[in-house]
């Protein structure tokens, strides 16, 4: 049997205590940045919206209500699952970004190379943000359900997990912007998730 090779795979952001992860954040290193914070943001709110949706106890103990609470639920549980990782990815894709950048320029065929490197790798890391707007938007959804028919008592927990997932979809948005060129597919994707959400984040009684 042939043993396989490579270099084992990076450890999450998440992985990290609490305090660690937030001075990396407060670092002057490039990575995490905003995209990767936007990601924390609308999964710490998924978290959040999990839990009350999760409580025995609904708003009135209404069969309905523990329907929607039950659909909610699975929302909020797959949009965090894909929000964890978007932490991890946005740092990786903007890395990638820097590389593309670094790589030789000396010839006509290297800088082409190079041209069509940063390209590809700006495109992906435009990507990433729009992912996380759209499953910040999912949370947003689910924090509705919860607020509307979860336990009274978590209220204002369900409304700070659809406010961090605002703040999450927010962020998001913003880096879109930043790298996206005007009529990008792309940047009207994460425009369209803003508009979107303004409605919902009006249902929960959030600022917009």
């Amino acid at each position: 049997m042939t043993a396989t090779s490579g270099a084992p795979p990076a450890p999450s952001l998440l992985d990290l205590p609490g305090r660690q992860l937030l001075d990396r954040f407060a670092s002057t290193d490039p990575t995490p940045g905003g995209g990767s914070a936007a990601a924390l943001s609308g999964a710490t709110g998924a978290a959040l919206v999990a839990m009350v949706c999760a409580m025995p106890k609904t708003r009135t103990g209404a069969a309905e209500e523990r329907g929607r609470l039950d659909t909610a639920l699975g929302w909020a549980r797959e949009a965090s699952s894909r929000l964890r990782g978007l932490v991890d990815e946005d740092s990786a894709a903007f890395e990638a970004v820097m590389a593309a950048y670094r790589l030789p320029k000396a010839t006509d065929e290297e800088k082409a190379q190079r041209k069509e490197a940063v390209a590809r790798a700006m495109s992906h890391a435009t990507r990433i943000p729009v992912q996380t707007a759209e499953a910040c938007l999912v949370v947003m959804k689910s924090a509705v359900e919860a607020a509307q028919n979860g336990n009274p008592n978590a209220l204002s927990d369900a409304r700070t997990g659809g406010a961090m997932a605002w703040a999450g979809l927010l962020g998001a948005v913003e880096n879109v912007r930043i790298n996206a060129k005007p009529g990008d597919a792309m940047l009207e994707e994460a425009e369209t998730a803003l508009r979107d959400a303004r409605a919902v984040a009006t249902a929960l009684g959030l600022s917009v």
